[in-house]
């Protein structure tokens, strides 16, 4: 039996996690809910090695137990950040093992207990992870099935199993049940012929509608999150930052910070923290530091990045190509050139980025908001010259990541100062810092040049896209000439971006959508052809078209050209393997050239889908979420100095904004499983200009389409 440090004990032995009442420990527990407290006994029965190599494990045991009492405890290296996985991932299990969905627990992101996991982004958990997860799920139920015909001497044909009790078809009363198979024990037995996963006409819990698990937990505020665990002897540390990206510190005099009592200063390298029991007279430290910094800014800011992007040396490469592009050129009879550029974004999550590190017994544990907590462990061991065995990372809740939290800075800052330390160190980012060090979604400038025949069907698709990435950049429509060609930097070449860019809900794939679809509306409207129609015409995708029509009917769309002045407008593409249409209908103030998006229908196939009340959260949070890519968010910068820094200045969507939503999810049950968390943000930004287009006659090429940029577009109308 394993034998705990202190601090496990803290959370296992005693079945109650610091900062947390042990009735509202047991409350959790009910609700079927394990995060990163642990309950007695699992760290010995699991036998997860969290170094089993980079991929998932074969042995079904590192993906679920079974304990004593009949309950099941999935685990997986996924985490909860918001998209739900806490309540899809129980419903496929419980369908396979054929328990109730309530004898399903979760400990999640766990690096310690939990089979290795790259990652929760792209949303890749349902469509990836779990697979996998179902095909455990399937052999154990395989396993126990036939330790139920050996104890019970009637053939595995004889047995049906529900609700975790295997029962004799032809003697109910000669039954068994998981629990008395297990005795809560490893299962050593494994099939060498793997059962197939359940039959989805057989499925119970997927594909019905469960509220979020963690809902009222997250509503109450009884969630717990890195930043709310205490240690004994716990400090914070506060960091000196650099004022740019573009600063190097020159020399920093740190006499002031050690006169503040109780206060201690650290430094390795050009890490300089102080560290206090008391946040505030840490932050009072750290204002005492005073530090010189030299400065190497790139010449570009907010204004200039669509200029700085298309004159830079950069690596050119062709990431699709269909036909000759000088055919498409002779058989078109209209040719349509534009440009559409992309700003900077911020993530800006509700939780900033936080870790609590601890050393104890030449162990380090890192509770940390983190997207990848295995990718945080291996940083970790690099950077503190650690062996695996000695680093473990707990991720609880996270407070909205959105492909912000995978870099993890904060976990590194913080197990760096508790080593150096010896004692618990807090690391929690004010909102200056994480603005700061965000990585960004990346700035992007796309050139596009189409044609199409007197019939409006298209011939030509030349499209470029400069540093922004090919996610969702494919042509879509059945184009027979057709090249993409992606521009980047190149390997050892200068640097274009100044400072981290990374992934941004659907990273790209909203750039790109825009793009394209924006495009297309204009082709549809020289063409005279209504928009749905014109795509319609020029589509093979049966999945794309099916989601057309279903959103067009759901909307109930009336076929009009553009611009129509109705303010109408459609848009459509495809991401994580689930294709989605818009509709959005909107009303422009030609005086003011504020826009109000009124209401927006979405479809989507996405394969079967696990949970239709989690995905419809989904769509929603997306459309929203997209509402401040489409009208108020971006950047400001100057080289590598970050204006914004707060919400003061970069505006997120406000509730007052929301339009009326109206969701569609086809329904797939028969095909796999894909993503949901991503694809109905893509088609926003189009769909919205499109609709102003149609409203006004006034085309935006570049984002975010403030009242300024409206404005100025109805101006060229008005010429």
């Amino acid at each position: 039996m394993k034998k705990h440090t202190k601090s496990e004990m803290s959370y296992v032995e005693s079945g109650e996690p610091l900062g947390i009442p042990r009735r509202d420990f047991f409350k959790i527990l009910g609700g079927g809910i394990i995060i990163f407290f642990l309950p007695k006994g699992i760290a010995e029965i699991s036998a997860i090695p969290g170094e089993q190599g980079r991929s998932l494990p074969k042995d079904y045991n590192a993906f679920l137990h079974i304990d004593g009492d009949g309950m099941v405890t999935c685990f997986t290296g996924k985490i909860e950040m918001g998209q739900g996985i806490i309540t899809s991932l129980p419903q496929m299990m419980a369908d396979e093992l054929n328990v109730p969905v309530e004898k399903i627990k979760m400990v999640m992101g766990d690096t310690d207990l939990c089979p290795w996991d790259a990652g929760t982004w792209g949303s890749l958990t349902t469509r990836v992870f779990g697979p996998s997860m179902r095909a455990a799920a399937a052999e154990a139920r395989g396993v126990l099935t036939t330790m139920a015909s050996e104890q019970l001497k009637v053939p595995v044909s004889q047995l049906e199993v529900r609700d975790g009790i295997i029962t004799d078809i032809q003697n109910p009363k000669n039954k068994v049940t998981y629990a008395q198979l297990t005795k809560g024990k490893r299962i050593e037995k494994f099939l060498d012929v793997k059962p197939s996963a359940e039959d989805y006409k057989k499925f119970t819990y997927v594909g019905k509608s469960y509220k979020h698990a963690d809902a009222t937990l997250k509503v109450t505020g009884e969630a717990r999150y890195s930043g709310d665990i205490r240690l004994p002897g716990m400090v914070f540390a506060r960091i000196l930052r650099p004022p740019s990206h573009g600063a190097k510190l020159a020399s920093a005099d740190t006499s002031g910070a050690e006169t503040v009592e109780g206060a201690r200063v650290i430094r390795e390298g050009s890490l300089i923290a102080v560290l206090h029991e008391n946040y505030n007279r840490a932050e009072e430290a750290l204002s005492k530091l005073k530090a010189q910094w030299t400065f190497n800014e790139l010449p570009v800011n907010d204004k200039t990045v669509s200029e700085w992007m298309l004159k830079a040396d950069s690596a050119s490469e062709v990431a699709g190509k269909e036909g000759d592009l000088d055919a498409g050129l002779k058989l078109s009879e209209k040719i349509f050139e534009s440009e559409f550029s992309d700003p900077y974004l911020a993530h800006t999550p509700i939780e900033p980025h936080t870790a609590l590190a601890a050393m104890e017994d030449g162990k380090l544990t890192v509770w940390a908001s983190a997207q990848s907590p295995f990718g945080l462990k291996d940083s970790l061991v690099r950077e503190l010259g650690m062996s695996a065995d000695k680093v473990r990372v707990i991720t609880p809740f996270v407070g909205g990541g959105f492909g912000g939290k995978i870099a993890s800075q904060q976990g590194i800052e913080a197990g760096r100062l508790a080593k150096l330390s010896g004692k618990p160190v807090m690391v929690a980012w004010t909102r200056d810092e994480e603005f700061f060090y965000d990585t960004f979604h990346p700035a992007g400038v796309i050139k596009i040049k189409s044609g199409m025949d007197k019939e409006g069907k298209i011939k030509l698709w030349d499209y470029h896209v400069y540093f922004s990435g090919t996610r969702g950049a494919e042509t879509l429509y059945d184009v027979p000439n057709a090249r993409t060609t992606s521009y980047g930097t190149k390997r050892g070449g200068p640097q274009v971006h100044p400072f981290g860019t990374g992934a941004w809900r659907a990273p790209n794939a909203n750039t790109n959508t825009f793009a394209r679809e924006v495009q297309i509306d204009i082709m549809a409207s020289a063409a005279g052809i209504d928009p749905v129609e014109f795509r319609l015409k020029n589509l093979k995708d049966e999945k794309m078209i099916a989601c057309l029509k279903a959103v067009a009917e759901k909307f109930g769309y009336v076929p009009g050209k553009s611009p129509g002045g109705r303010g109408i407008g459609v848009a459509c593409g495809t991401d994580a393997g689930t294709w989605v249409a818009e509709i959005a209908e909107v009303k422009v103030d030609k005086n003011t050239g504020a826009v109000k998006v009124l209401r927006v229908a979405c479809s989507q196939d996405m394969g079967l889908c696990i949970n239709p009340e989690g995905t419809t959260i989904q769509m929603e949070g997306c459309i929203t979420m997209g509402l401040g890519y489409t009208f108020t968010e971006e950047l400001m910068f100057e080289g590598g100095n970050i204006k914004d820094r707060g919400f003061d200045t970069y505006q997120i969507p406000r509730f007052s904004w929301l339009p009326k939503i109206q969701t569609v999810i086809l329904d797939r049950p028969d095909q796999a499983p894909q993503g949901g968390g991503e694809p109905a943000i893509i088609p926003i930004g189009a769909v919205v200009s499109n609709a102003i287009f149609d409203a006004t006659g006034a085309r935006l090429y570049r984002m975010p389409m403030t009242p300024e940029r409206v404005l100025e577009a109805l101006k060229k109308v008005q010429k």
